[in-house]
């Protein structure tokens, strides 16, 4: 996975999937998320939905540079539980995705080739039965003016089609405006040149614009 991409593949929402094997029974949640807070709060909702199951195994990975994973085997052999569904999040090509599976025993023991498969395949079953789509990684931006610059500003937002995540206006403007980070530092130049109303060309020789700020704010997956 390519750190310069602004693009990834994710979960348009929650899939179920489910595995048995003499006896035991796999059962395989799949969720969308973009922070270690919502995976958590995900295996919560999972474990208290199933108290009496005998293992909650689970996997994630964050990001796009693809360095924030984890995967658990919640007492299972090791390398038997969060590796094979940590493969199937990768061999599906995804981010922002956690999968939890709760696992009741069935009295058998399936051995470690056993489990391997079972992971994997309800962590399959539940990323098939979910629906992929491509996201759009936006750099978020806060402007901040002066209200003689104001319409300037909405008409450079308009033309150059921001969307506005946010709006303050109290005793200055405040908007916040998402744009495609790949897109961003021209967008942002057409910006500066509307409210400066001064040609593209003239854009990197501006300092300063008296009465706007541009501040960077983050990015939104």
């Amino acid at each position: 996975m390519s750190a310069t991409t602004d693009t990834y593949r994710t979960l348009a929402g929650p899939g179920l999937g489910e595995f048995r094997d003499r006896g035991s029974k796999f059962l395989a949640y799949a969720f969308p998320a973009c922070t270690e807070e919502e995976c958590q709060a995900r295996l919560e909702e999972v474990r208290k939905e199933h108290p009496k199951a005998r293992h909650h195994c689970y996997a994630y990975r964050l990001g796009l540079d693809g360095n924030n994973f984890r995967a658990n085997d919640d007492g299972e052999p090791g390398g038997t539980a969060g590796r094979p569904i940590l493969g199937q999040i990768d061999s599906f090509g995804l981010a922002n995705v956690i999968i939890i599976v709760v696992r009741y025993f069935g009295g058998t023991l399936l051995g470690a080739s056993g489990l391997i498969n079972a992971y994997k395949t309800s962590a399959a079953d539940a990323l098939e039965k979910a629906e992929v789509i491509e996201k759009v990684v936006e750099d978020i931006y806060r402007l901040t003016f002066s209200y003689a610059l104001m319409s300037r500003v909405m008409n450079g937002i308009k033309s150059l089609g921001l969307e506005m995540v946010q709006q303050d206006f109290g005793e200055i403007g405040i908007v916040d405006v998402a744009i495609r980070q790949s897109e961003a530092a021209d967008k942002l130049r057409r910006l500066k040149a509307a409210v400066a109303e001064v040609y593209l060309e003239e854009v990197e020789g501006l300092e300063k614009i008296e009465g706007f700020e541009l501040d960077f704010l983050g990015a939104r997956l």
